[in-house]
């Protein structure tokens, strides 16, 4: 089941058929759009948590955080 964060005006969640994606919808749900495609670096995410300035995820690389709502990711340093 893909793990999904209400942000504002907008839910974001880990898309169902491919795991180093994210997408976003502005309508509760009914429609996703693509908003993360996927970066080897990050690898593929398990978890979503929204952390107030950031949004952070879990991935099988590590923690990783998003300052942009999700348009991209750095891995957070260890």
């Amino acid at each position: 089941m893909p793990i999904m964060i209400n942000r504002g005006k907008e839910l974001i969640r880990i898309c169902s058929s491919n795991t180093a994606r994210l997408e976003y919808s502005t309508n509760g749900g009914r429609s996703w759009v693509l908003r993360f495609s996927g970066n080897p670096s990050i690898g593929q995410f398990s978890d979503l948590t929204d952390n107030g300035k950031e949004i952070l995820g879990t991935t099988n690389k590590g923690l990783c955080y998003s300052t942009n709502d999700g348009r991209s990711w750095i891995l957070r340093k260890r």
